[in-house]
């Protein structure tokens, strides 16, 4: 029954994240879609023969009614004009059209398309309340004469739905995309114009075509625009669709000049002597229009937040990478220059600690590569109640300078802490129970302590079982991200981070600061920022080399990764009052803190981001420019990457599987930090989980066994 719970219980740990990433995506396809970047069709039909067209309708006026199988015209009064704009609202243009109409007092026809109305729906409103008349111009302004009858609906539900969530009403006029004059009905057309009366629309063309989206000139758009001989007509200009200040000089000059010479302005149903083209909405369809409407103001708000956190995320990662090869580059510089020292040599013994917790699997291979050490030492094996005999194994050896200390399971600090109670030694070494050191290993992980300045020394933790795919994948990760970052910190001053799996302190730096806590899950983490705080340097020694047992599953990786991102985030919640304090403290609290949380856990929290715009972009376009532009990235995290192989002198092999690791291992990192997010907004706690081990890594690759050089003694219970 428990383990059925457990089985319930998974699905909803993921479910957040997932349903997170899904209504991202969910919000930029919306968006998308009103931007007229989704389902968008720009085709144009070409002219076609007008022999199916009734004559009446070629002959007629611009107002045509194909209501109730109908075929009639209407043409607007002598001395009354009906102006006319299309494609908007835009919130540049049509303010200030709507201002000059509403300074001499005229009214006009605004034809707005859905995916305007939708982003302004308050310029919508101030026509209504203005007096002027809405029309339908399509939702994303294709070419109906090349769109089904299914499409033609969808685009006129959706603009009339549009309009109901912005003003409350819907609309019997429209206009068609890439219409003209009545004469110019063709073929094509015409089919769909019956189409549109059969759905209870009048379609309105025009008169007088002003062309200001050419922009000809304030003078040739007033000329193209003034009626004949007093004739009244329907002008068309437009509101929207670029720079429009042509069109509003051309109003303003125009309206008062025609008004003198007796033309009056009215909306479409005002000048026909018509009832009035808008009908109220209520009800279910208000509501329905009014959720429409904030959908579309959420996808763009948010859309818009997301621009900012890709630009955000950009310089970050830039500034990362850029960061990461300076000062790795002068940290390799600093150590590797001829004649380097941290002090005077460290030749006195260390104690090393191994805690265990059911590491039968690995537990011999890690202490025999232990008292092959060309260092002194001492090795105590603290078995945390383990049940598999993991003591029993390490006794069993025999091993000169090994001891076993038990104690009931209480977890990796307290381990840790009853280690340090029972160590010899002043300087001690740290590793985990599933891993090998080479040699040196010891030997190069202490020497930082010749300068009495350093209080923690952090090693180079490499992933031994790399033969397989997401072993590669990790060892990618620990050369370039964990590795690369060290040597950033240490130039920085600002270490995060002793990996569990190497890593040296020095007795009286962990007295200073209480010991191992188990406040948090990255005890690694914690330890080293509260050495930072209490003024010791933290350093890198890059030749102290440790191989361990990476997670060979994705459910371990989770579990690791998982653990590792929550703690990270409890370890920098803990020390956030170094922020405000003063001294060493205080220094990095405002340098190390701030680095630590953008480039831990900001930066990788909005790096999907990037993938998200990736698909968005090979999906609707622009293509070749998605997918230039990935690339792109690809090649400088490869450059990167080659670069920190190359200075830890690896073989460049594993990097082919650098693009592969882009598309599917970095994916699951993003969803396990969401849910370390989530777990932490929502004031969940994690256990500290404890990996199965398979003893993949037996020994260092290359190592050369040489006689051990460990303190005499003999193991104890």
């Amino acid at each position: 029954m428990a383990s059925r719970t457990r089985r319930r219980r998974l699905p909803l740990r993921l479910l957040l994240p997932v349903l997170f990433l899904v209504a991202l995506m969910a919000m930029l396809m919306l968006r998308g879609y009103v931007h007229s970047e989704i389902l968008a069709d720009h085709r144009v039909q070409s002219a076609a023969p007008a022999d199916q067209v009734p004559k009446k309708v070629l002959e007629g006026g611009p107002v045509i009614d194909t209501r109730g199988g109908r075929a009639e015209t209407l043409r607007v009064p002598d001395r009354h004009v009906v102006l006319t704009f299309d494609d908007g609202p835009d919130p540049v243009w049509t303010p200030k059209v709507l201002d000059v109409l509403k300074e001499h007092d005229a009214h006009a026809v605004f034809f707005v398309t859905g995916t305007m109305a939708s982003r302004y729906p308050d310029l919508v409103r101030r026509m209504v309340d203005e007096g002027h008349e809405i029309g339908l111009h399509t939702f994303n302004h294709p070419d109906l004469s090349l769109q089904s009858k299914e499409r033609i609906d969808w685009e006129l539900s959706q603009t009339q739905l549009a309009l109901t969530g912005a003003a409350g009403i819907r609309t019997s006029l429209f206009r068609p995309p890439y219409s003209s004059q009545a004469g110019a009905m063709d073929n094509n057309s015409w089919p769909v114009t019956q189409y549109i009366g059969d759905r209870g629309y009048i379609t309105v063309v025009n008169t007088s075509d002003s062309e200001d989206w050419r922009k000809p000139g304030v003078d040739e758009i007033i000329r193209r625009s003034t009626p004949k001989d007093g004739k009244g007509g329907v002008v068309l200009m437009h509101d929207s669709g670029g720079d429009r200040h042509q069109t509003v000089q051309a109003l303003d000059r125009m309206l008062p000049d025609l008004k003198d010479k007796g033309y009056a302005f009215d909306n479409l149903t005002e000048a026909l002597e018509a009832p009035s083209a808008h009908s109220p909405v209520t009800g279910v369809e208000l509501w329905k229009g009014k959720a429409w409407v904030f959908l579309v103001q959420a996808s763009d708000n948010i859309t818009g937040v997301l621009v900012v956190g890709l630009a955000v995320i950009g310089f970050l990662v830039i500034a990362r990478f850029v960061l990461m090869l300076v000062l790795s580059a002068m940290h390799a510089r600093k150590v590797r220059r001829e004649g380097f020292s941290w002090g005077p040599p460290v030749t006195e013994p260390v104690t090393v600690l191994v805690p265990a917790y059911n590491e039968a699997k690995c537990i011999e291979d890690t202490v025999r590569s232990l008292v092959a050490s060309d260092h002194p030492i001492e090795v105590v094996v603290v078995d945390d109640g383990s049940s598999d005999g993991t003591a029993r194994i390490v006794e069993s050896l025999g091993l000169p300078g090994v001891r076993v200390v038990r104690q009931l399971n209480a977890g990796k600090p307290a381990a840790l802490n009853r280690g340090v109670a029972n160590a010899r030694y002043d300087i001690i070494v740290m590793m985990d129970g599933d891993t090998v050191f080479e040699p040196t290993t010891v030997r190069e992980l202490v020497q930082p302590f010749g300068d009495p300045r350093v209080g923690a020394v952090a090693g180079n933790a490499k992933v031994g079982n790399k033969d397989k795919l997401i072993g590669a994948w990790q060892h990618i990760e620990y050369v370039m991200g964990f590795n690369l970052d060290r040597r950033m910190y240490d130039v920085l001053q600002c270490m995060p981070t002793i990996p569990g799996a190497v890593g040296a302190f020095r007795r009286s730096a962990l007295e200073r600061v209480g010991g191992m806590s188990d406040d948090t899950l990255a005890e690694d983490t914690d330890i080293t920022m509260a050495i930072h705080r209490d003024g010791w340097k933290v350093v890198y020694a890059e030749n102290a080399r440790a191989w361990t047992e990476a997670p060979e599953s994705v459910q371990q990786l989770w579990s690791q990764r998982y653990r590792w991102s929550y703690g990270t985030m409890q370890a920098i919640w803990k020390h956030r009052r170094a922020l405000i304090e003063r001294g060493p403290s205080g220094r990095f609290g405002r340098v190390g803190l701030p680095l630590v949380s953008l480039f831990m856990v900001l930066a990788p929290l909005l790096a999907p981001l990037i993938d998200v715009f990736l698909v968005y972009g090979l999906v609707f376009g622009p293509t070749d420019k998605t997918i230039l532009a990935w690339f792109g990235v690809l090649a400088i995290q490869a450059a990167c990457a080659a670069y920190s192989f190359v200075l830890d002198k690896e073989k460049l092999t594993p990097l082919l599987s650098l693009p592969l690791q882009q598309i599917l291992y970095r994916q699951l990192m993003y969803v396990v930090l969401l849910q370390s997010w989530i777990t932490a907004l929502t004031g969940g706690r994690l256990r500290w989980q404890k990996l199965r081990r398979k003893g993949g890594v037996s020994a260092p690759p290359g190592a050369s066994v040489q006689q051990p050089q460990a303190l005499d003694g003999s193991p104890v219970a």
